[in-house]
C-alpha cells in the first residue's frame, strides 16, 4: 500500500525510521523524489537516521531539493563548529537565519501587536522562604562539585544536569557514589523549585515527605550510606518544616483536668475558614459573616491539627482575570449591536505541565466567588487534605507492628437527626439541584470548567431560571480552555480554538512567539494575552535568561556562518569498485581474488533502525538489507548470527528472562552464535562502577549491601556462558567500533540468505492463521517456554493442547528445548507428581 502511496505522488509526511526502510528496500522510488523537507534539523548528527536518508538520497537523486529547518537555536550553539557539522551531514552549502531582531521580521511582526498585559504576582512568606533556602542548597551543592563555571541561573535549565553528567560521563565508573549523589542532588534542588510554583501545598509537602523515606532507606529496607548532604543541613529543616506550616499547624494535646477551658477554646479552633487568619494573629472577632462561623472544623480531622491549607497566588489572579475577561465580553455584548466576525469567547489558559493543568482545572471548577482571596478554593484544598491524611494513615499502618495501629481516617458520615427520613431527603435534594444550579450557572459564565469534561444531561427548561436569561447567553459563547505547553501541536490549537483572550499562566518563550505569528495571521481580530510570572523568583529569572539565550545563542550563529567554510561533498562510494572482489580462500592459487556476484551484505531486524550501527554499516561499505527476523538482529553470514544488546537492554533482558531463549534460539539454528554487549561512545566501558575509597572497609559481622543485593550482570553472564558454550560474547566500546568488528567478521567468508534468515525460527508464516485458534494460542503463551517468537513452532509441531500435554518430558524437550521443555512439563504436570504419578 505504500508502495502505491509513494507512485501517486503528492505531500508526504513519514517518520525517519520508515522512509530509511522503504529506501532499502526500493518500495520508494528514490531518483523520483522532488525534494526532501527536514524537520528539527538541531537533531540531526552524523548517526542520525537523517544523515542515512540524506546518504542514500544523494546517491541516487542529484537534482532533488533538500531543505532543513530549525526553530531551537540553542541546541545548534554547543560543541565545536555545530552549524558547519550539521550542514555537512545534510549535504547543504547555505544557511539563512531569521532571528526576532531581523529588521524583515521585526518590520512584520510589530505592524499586528497583541494587546499583552504583564502581570507579576509575589509569592506568599512561606513560599519566599522555601525558594531561598533551596537556592542556598543548590550553592552549596554546586561548590562541592567545583563547577565555578556554572551559575545558579543556569541551574534553572534542564540542559544544565545534561551537561554535568556529559562531563562526568568518560569517567562515570570512577566517580564515587558521594559524587554520584551530589548531581542527583542537582535535578532534585531542581525540580523543587519548579513543584513550588506549580504544585499546591499538599502536594509539594508529600512530595518532600517522599524524599525524606527515599534518602534515609534503601530498595531493601535497610539504612542508606549515602544520603544527600542537603537534607542534613539545616536550610532544609526550614523547607521541610514551612511546607508544612503551608498545610495544617499541629499543637500540643490539652490535659484532661482543663476540659471547661478546652471547650471555650475550641469554638475558635474548629472554624476551619478562620484557621488561616488564625495563623497570622488576626482575632476572631473579625469574622466576615455568620454563615461562615456556622462553618466547623471537618470531623475527619484530628483535634491537634489546625487545617491551614495555602492557595497558590496565582489562583486568586486567575480568578480576577477570568471577572475582567466576563466583564469586557458583557460590555462588548453591551456597545456593539453585532458579535465579531473572527475570533471566539474562548478562553485559552497555557500551563507548563499536564498536572499543572488538571490543578487548575480542578480550582476553577470548585472555585467559589463569594470567599475572600486565599480561600476561594477552599473546598478543593479540604478533600486533597482527607486524601493527604488517608495517605499517610495507610502508610502508619503498614509500618507499625500488629498490635500498635495508627488512627484511622475515614470519610465524614452523616449526623442522625430526628427529623423523619422522607423531609430529610426532599431538603437534601432540594439543596443539593439549588446548589447545582448556582455552580453551573457560575461555572458557565466564569469559565470554571475545562473544555474536555464528561457529557452533561440535557438542560431542563425551569421557570425559576427564566432572569438568568443574560448569563445562559454568556455562557453559550464563553468557555475556558486548560493546556499544557506542547511543541508544533500548540499552533494547530490556536488555529482550530481562534481565541481572543489567552492566559499564560506560566511564562514560556515558544509561545510567545507562536503567538505573535498567530496575531499577524489573523488581520483584524483583536487579541489580548495575560502573561503572568512570579515575581523575584526562578520563574521569572529563568524567562529573562531564556530571552538572554536565544539572542546570544543567534549572535554565535551569525558569527560561525561569517567565517564558516563552505563544505565539499564527494561520492563516499565512488572507487570502491573493488568491493565486490574478495578473497574467498587463501589456499586458492596464492589467495587469488575471485569476483563475487553478490554485494557484501548485512541482513538487518527492522527494529534494530532505532539504533544508530545500520547507518555506520552503510557507510563502511556494506550493503544494508532490512527484514523481519525471528532469531537474531544481524546476519552477517550464513552461519554468524549476532544479538546486539546495549546496556539497558542487556539487563531487561537478564531480568526478564528474553536474553535466554534468544541465546537458546540461536545456538539451534546458527553455527556461531554472538552475543554483541555495545556500550555508548564517550562513556565509561565498565559494566559496574567501583569503589574509589583510598581504605577498605572494615570488616561486619552483619550483611551488607552488597551481600543483599541482586545477582550482577557478571555473575549472570557467566551462568549464560555456562548454559550456553556455543555462545561467543564480543564487547564493544562504541558503534564505530562494532562497525569494523562485523567487517572483520565477514572477511573470507560467504554472504547471507535474507530470505533463509527471514524463514529460520518461523516455519510458517506468522501471518497465516491470525485470528484461528487466538484462545488456544493465548493459553499456549501462558506456559513456562513458551514466548511469542515460538508459539507458532508449538502449534506446528501439536494439533492441540492435549496432545502438548500428553507428550513425555523428552517429547516436549525436542520441541521448547532441554530448560524450557523441563519447566513446561514440570508445570503441566505439577499435580500429577504431587499424586505419585509421575
Amino acid at each position: 500500500r505504500r508502495q502505491d502511496l509513494y507512485k501517486n505522488g503528492g505531500l508526504i509526511s513519514v517518520t525517519s525510521r520508515i522512509l530509511i526502510v522503504d529506501m532499502l528496500q526500493s518500495d520508494i522510488p528514490t531518483e523520483l523524489i522532488t525534494g526532501i523537507i527536514v524537520l528539527h534539523a538541531e537533531k540531526v548528527t552524523a548517526l542520525s537516521l537523517e544523515t542515512f536518508i540524506v546518504r542514500l538520497y544523494r546517491e541516487k537523486n542529484k537534482a532533488g531539493f533538500l531543505k532543513a529547518f530549525s526553530d531551537q537555536p540553542e541546541h545548534i550553539t554547543s560543541g565545536m563548529s555545530p552549524l558547519k557539522n550539521i550542514m555537512k551531514e545534510l549535504q547543504l552549502r547555505r544557511v539563512h537565519i531569521y532571528p526576532r531582531f531581523h529588521e524583515d521580521v521585526k518590520n512584520t511582526l510589530e505592524t499586528r501587536k497583541a494587546d499583552a498585559i504583564e502581570l507579576y504576582q509575589r509569592l506568599t512568606e512561606p513560599m519566599e522562604a522555601i525558594h531561598h533556602v533551596i537556592v542556598q542548597c543548590m550553592t552549596v551543592t554546586l561548590s562541592e562539585l567545583k563547577r565555578s563555571n556554572k551559575t545558579i541561573k543556569s541551574a534553572y535549565f534542564r540542559s544544565f544536569d545534561a551537561v554535568v553528567r556529559r562531563q562526568l560521563d568518560p569517567v562515570w565508573h570512577k566517580v564515587g557514589p558521594r559524587t554520584k549523589q551530589l548531581v542527583g542532588d542537582l535535578a532534585t534542588l531542581r525540580r523543587l523549585l519548579t513543584y513550588l510554583l506549580s504544585y499546591d501545598a499538599l502536594a509539594f509537602h508529600a512530595y518532600l515527605e517522599t524524599l525524606v523515606a527515599s534518602n534515609t532507606t534503601t530498595v531493601t529496607g535497610a539504612a542508606k550510606q549515602h544520603q544527600s548532604p542537603w537534607m542534613l543541613t539545616d536550610a532544609a529543616n526550614v523547607i521541610f518544616s514551612t511546607a508544612k506550616r503551608r498545610c495544617y499547624i499541629l499543637t500540643a494535646p490539652k490535659p484532661t483536668a482543663s476540659v471547661p477551658e478546652r471547650q471555650v477554646i475550641d469554638v475558635d479552633d474548629e472554624d476551619a475558614w478562620a484557621a488561616l487568619d488564625e495563623v497570622h494573629g488576626i482575632t476572631a472577632s473579625k469574622s466576615r459573616d455568620n454563615g461562615k462561623e456556622k462553618e466547623k472544623k471537618q470531623p475527619w480531622v484530628p483535634d491537634n491539627m489546625s487545617p491551614v491549607l495555602e492557595e497558590l497566588p496565582k489562583w486568586d489572579l486567575l480568578a480576577d482575570i477570568l471577572q475582567e475577561i466576563e466583564e469586557e465580553l458583557m460590555r462588548q455584548e453591551a456597545v456593539s449591536t453585532r458579535p465579531p466576525t473572527r475570533g471566539s469567547n474562548t478562553v485559552l489558559v497555557m500551563t507548563s505541565s499536564p498536572r499543572s493543568s488538571t490543578l487548575v482545572s480542578e480550582f476553577l471548577g470548585e472555585m467559589d466567588d463569594t470567599s475572600p482571596k486565599g480561600s476561594r478554593g477552599r473546598s478543593m484544598m479540604e478533600r486533597k487534605l482527607w486524601r493527604y491524611l488517608y495517605w499517610k494513615g495507610e502508610n502508619a499502618r503498614q509500618k507499625q507492628p500488629r498490635h500498635q495501629q495508627p488512627p484511622h481516617f475515614s470519610a465524614p458520615q452523616p449526623q442522625p437527626s430526628s427529623q423523619p427520613e422522607g423531609e430529610i431527603s426532599e431538603a437534601l435534594k432540594r439543596k443539593d439541584k439549588t446548589r447545582r444550579e448556582r455552580s453551573a450557572n457560575r461555572r458557565r459564565v466564569r469559565g470554571g470548567a475545562p473544555l474536555v469534561v464528561a457529557p452533561s444531561k440535557p438542560a431542563v427548561v425551569d421557570p425559576k431560571l427564566e432572569p438568568r436569561d443574560d448569563a445562559d447567553e454568556i455562557a453559550a459563547f464563553l468557555a475556558n480552555v486548560v493546556r499544557a505547553y506542547t511543541d508544533d501541536t500548540d499552533d494547530q490549537i490556536l488555529a482550530e480554538l481562534q481565541p481572543r483572550f489567552i492566559v499564560m499562566f506560566e511564562p514560556n518563550l515558544d509561545f510567545v512567539r507562536r503567538i505573535e505569528v498567530y496575531r499577524n495571521s489573523n488581520p483584524g481580530m483583536g487579541i489580548r494575552v495575560y502573561f503572568m510570572v512570579y515575581q523575584l523568583c526562578c520563574e521569572e529569572h529563568k524567562y529573562l535568561a531564556g530571552l538572554r539565550r536565544e539572542k546570544e545563542s543567534f549572535e554565535k550563529l551569525i558569527k560561525e556562518r561569517g567565517s564558516m567554510p563552505l563544505p565539499i561533498f564527494e561520492d563516499k562510494h565512488a572507487g570502491k569498485s573493488d568491493a565486490v572482489i574478495k578473497t574467498i580462500s587463501t589456499r586458492l592459487a596464492g589467495g587469488r581474488k575471485e569476483l563475487s556476484t553478490v554485494a557484501s551484505q548485512v541482513t538487518v531486524d527492522m527494529r534494530e533502525f532505532r539504533s544508530t550501527l545500520p547507518s555506520l554499516l552503510y557507510a563502511s561499505g556494506l550493503l544494508v538489507v532490512p527484514a523481519t527476523l525471528i532469531v537474531g538482529d544481524y546476519i552477517l553470514t550464513p552461519n554468524i548470527c549476532v544479538e546486539r544488546k546495549s546496556m539497558p537492554d542487556l539487563v531487561a533482558s537478564f531480568n526478564s528472562g528474553r536474553l535466554y531463549t534468544q541465546c537458546e534460539l540461536m545456538s539451534v539454528h546458527y553455527k556461531h552464535p554472538v552475543l554483541l554487549i555495545e556500550f555508548e561512545e564517550n562513556k565509561a566501558f565498565s559494566l559496574e562502577a567501583k569503589p574509589t575509597n583510598k581504605y577498605s572497609a572494615e570488616k561486619s559481622t552483619g550483611p551488607t549491601d552488597s551481600d543483599r543485593a541482586p545477582p550482577s550482570v557478571q555473575s549472570k553472564l557467566v551462568l549464560l556462558t555456562l548454559h550456553f558454550p556455543c555462545v561467543r560474547i564480543i564487547w564493544s566500546s562504541s558503534p564505530y567500533d562494532t562497525a569494523e568488528i562485523f567487517n572483520d567478521l565477514k572477511a573470507n567468508a560467504f554472504e547471507p540468505d535474507p530470505n533463509r534468515a527471514i524463514a529460520i525460527g518461523a516455519e510458517e508464516d506468522p501471518e497465516a492463521g491470525a485470528g484461528i485458534n487466538a484462545a488456544e494460542e493465548e493459553l499456549l503463551r501462558c506456559l513456562p517456554g513458551v514466548t511469542t517468537k515460538n508459539v507458532k513452532y508449538v502449534m506446528s509441531k501439536v494439533g492441540s493442547v492435549r496432545e502438548l500435554c500428553e507428550l513425555d518430558r523428552k517429547g516436549v524437550q525436542g520441541i521448547l528445548g532441554v530448560e524450557p521443555g523441563n519447566a513446561c512439563y514440570d508445570f503441566m504436570h505439577r499435580g500429577d507428581r504431587k499424586k505419585g504419578v509421575v
